[in-house]
């Protein structure tokens, strides 16, 4: 099959100038708590909210569903302003002079306010100008941007404020929240080549943190392949070349969502819930050419539009198969074009290593998970949440040699993204930043000002094949 472009329409489109692509090595921050807010990670201003702190998120004002349940009248005003402060200007500013190349930015499908039920789902609106406000500014900066599907709908796992719902009842791995999850796939990929305000984006996270338990994900290999699919036809239909794949119809219209809508009906490519998805993101995708002023969307082979030279596919990040046990499916199985690969390591939830300082360093010195991930093709490998908290009362000696080997061992992928890259500074807040906060890691001494460095590059010779 050929993809056949229409004389003067798509053979002079192309991509946003700021072409995106993987960093050589990523040193990364996650903007978690702005867009996906976690009351832990800013207590006060979550009960200066009207939120509230209990030992089981489920069983008060715990997460962003609960909170705009509870003051439906006044929660937009009140995210609207957490948003706005949470991450600005000043924070880019920091980032930018830390040498951070790559943020990760987790979402929740709320954002994309048209797949919500107001009846039966609540959370607040007018993200998407949020979103839209911040990567401009990361993009000013020269900082790449990852799109994390953070809190997908349905809820992902159960009782944690990062799904934006905190509750047992786990409905994401149903066929009616997979394919809004794939809806939500084609409005981001769009806008990511559409928008010039989103140009830095170089990836989309299929979903973040699924149950480890691959037995309680029914049908989530299927939805990979799905996610990949659903990224690439929309490609495809804006006429950016994917590796190994060519559509079978000719596009002869610059109206980005009069060519999808001729896709669905006339391609052979896709599946049907491929082509569903893509068409219920089409009336979607007017609503937001109109709100985020994308002119693009309506013709994106305008002189002003930002399309001008061929962009990249985006990277399609999925969590590493090693992420899951019982024999979950591989998502190295869904590659078409550039693919990347995000685990998370926490040693202060337990489970990795024994709470003592040389434990720490013996298990983390001898990681072999980017070289596990490789031989089942999930490469490349990056980390995309650690940070320096653990199970006991660490030193600062300690914590420079904790920051120091957790570098170099997730330096042996692609590179890393630190969880968080700020958190409250506060009475409540108590000492979290010393250990969760990426900018204050740096104020401290514990994390390097150039992160490509180390203190000690031989911090790991002690403990290298020894054992915990």
């Amino acid at each position: 099959m050929r993809l056949f472009v229409a004389l003067g329409v798509l053979a002079a489109s192309c991509l946003s100038k700021a072409a995106a692509g993987i960093p050589d090595k990523i040193y990364g921050v996650n903007l978690g708590g702005w867009l996906v807010l976690e009351p832990w990670m800013l207590p006060a201003e979550w009960a200066a909210m009207g939120g509230q702190s209990c030992d089981n998120c489920a069983d008060c004002i715990g997460s962003e569903f609960a909170l705009v349940q509870a003051y439906p009248q006044t929660a937009d005003k009140l995210f609207a302003k957490h948003w706005s402060t949470w991450f600005t200007q000043d924070d880019v500013n920091q980032l930018r002079a830390a040498g951070i190349n790559t943020v990760r930015i987790p979402l929740g499908y709320w954002i994309v306010e048209q797949l919500v039920d107001r009846k039966t789902e609540f959370y607040p609106r007018g993200g998407i100008k949020q979103l839209q406000r911040g990567l401009q500014m990361l993009k000013d900066a020269g900082i790449q941007a990852i799109l994390d599907h953070h809190a997908p709908p349905g809820v992902q796992t159960p009782g944690q404020s990062f799904t934006g719902h905190c509750t047992s009842d786990v409905e994401f791995y149903t066929d009616y929240n997979y394919h809004r999850a794939l809806v939500w796939t084609a409005v981001m990929t769009a806008l990511s080549h559409l928008d010039p305000s989103f140009s830095s984006v170089f990836a989309i996270e299929a979903v973040n943190e699924p149950i480890m338990d691959a037995t309680q994900t029914p049908g989530y290999g299927d939805f990979q392949k799905n996610f990949v699919e659903v990224i690439r036809a929309v490609e495809l239909v804006l006429g950016i070349p994917v590796p190994g794949l060519t559509l079978d119809i000719k596009v002869s219209t610059a109206n980005f969502t009069s060519a999808l809508s001729t896709t669905v009906s006339a391609s052979d490519l896709f599946n049907s819930e491929v082509k569903s998805a893509l068409a219920d993101a089409v009336p979607i995708l007017v609503e937001l050419g109109f709100e985020l002023a994308v002119s693009s969307i309506f013709n994106f082979d305008m002189a002003s539009s930002p399309l001008k030279k061929t962009r990249e596919p985006l990277v399609a990040n999925f969590m590493d198969i090693n992420w899951q046990y019982n024999n979950p499916a591989n998502p190295a199985d869904a590659k078409i074009g550039p693919q990347g690969y995000d685990n998370h390591l926490y040693y202060n939830f337990g489970g990795v290593a024994d709470p003592n300082p040389d434990a720490y360093l013996t298990s983390i010195c001898n990681l072999q998970r980017v070289q596990n991930d490789a031989a089942v093709g999930d490469s490349p490998l990056w980390f995309g949440e650690w940070g320096l908290p653990t199970q006991f009362n660490a030193t600062d000696d300690f914590l420079y040699k904790w920051a120091d080997a957790q570098k170099l061992a997730y330096s042996q992928g692609k590179g890393w993204i630190f969880w968080n890259f700020k958190v409250e500074m506060s009475e409540q807040a108590g000492d979290l930043a010393r250990q969760w906060s990426y900018l204050e890691g740096v104020k401290l001494g514990y994390l390097t000002a150039d992160p490509s460095q180390v203190h000690d590059p031989n911090v790991c010779a002690p403990y290298v094949n020894a054992t915990s």
